[in-house]
């Protein structure tokens, strides 16, 4: 269904479409979690491009009412998988993205210093789409055959009680067999 991904030396992978963010620093750790999220701007809407607006500090504050909150965060995460599929990378892998804010995975926090962010384009209460599950699987097991990743999250689970992304509709037995990699807390 989709062309086979590489990442090269840099930590890009090809061929998904690279949005640069500024959102990002130095990668203290090499990435051992991945964390699964899910986003949709304007809430409950697919398709556009006020994603990478939010990624890329260019959101208009005036362009939705919940925009005037949200459109002065720093945050990114490394990848984001469209409703149909594509693949957007806005951070390296050999960078840290801004995607999981305070949080904590079997006892340490700030999982930004050793976590690679995917946020899906949905909305956690709607069901994700099969070539969202596909591409995921793609992503993780081409990361984890190149990087020490040993296990995925949701942000929910590293941010109990702030975060409630990918939310329900993710099926973490389903992702748990397309991306090869663990489950934690042991949802699969």
């Amino acid at each position: 269904m989709f062309a086979p991904l590489t990442l090269d030396a840099a930590g890009w992978v090809h061929p998904a479409r690279h949005v640069p963010s500024p959102n990002h620093d130095a990668q203290p750790e090499p990435p051992c979690l991945l964390v699964v999220h899910h986003i949709s701007l304007p809430p409950g809407q697919f398709g556009g491009d006020d994603i990478e607006r939010l990624f890329t500090n260019t959101l208009d504050p005036n362009a939705h009412p919940d925009y005037h909150w949200i459109a002065a965060l720093r945050v990114s995460a490394h990848f984001l998988i469209r409703r149909d599929g594509e693949l957007v990378q806005f951070v390296s892998t050999a960078q840290r993205a801004w995607h999981a804010g305070a949080s904590c995975w079997r006892g340490r926090p700030v999982c930004n210093d050793f976590a690679l962010g995917v946020e899906l384009e949905g909305t956690g209460e709607l069901t994700y789409t099969d070539a969202q599950y596909t591409r995921l699987g793609q992503l993780v097991t081409l990361l984890a055959s190149q990087l020490p990743l040993v296990e995925m999250t949701g942000h929910e689970q590293i941010a109990p009680g702030r975060k409630t992304d990918p939310g329900p509709s993710f099926d973490w037995v389903r992702a748990a067999a397309v991306c090869g990699l663990p489950v934690w807390p042991g949802e699969a």
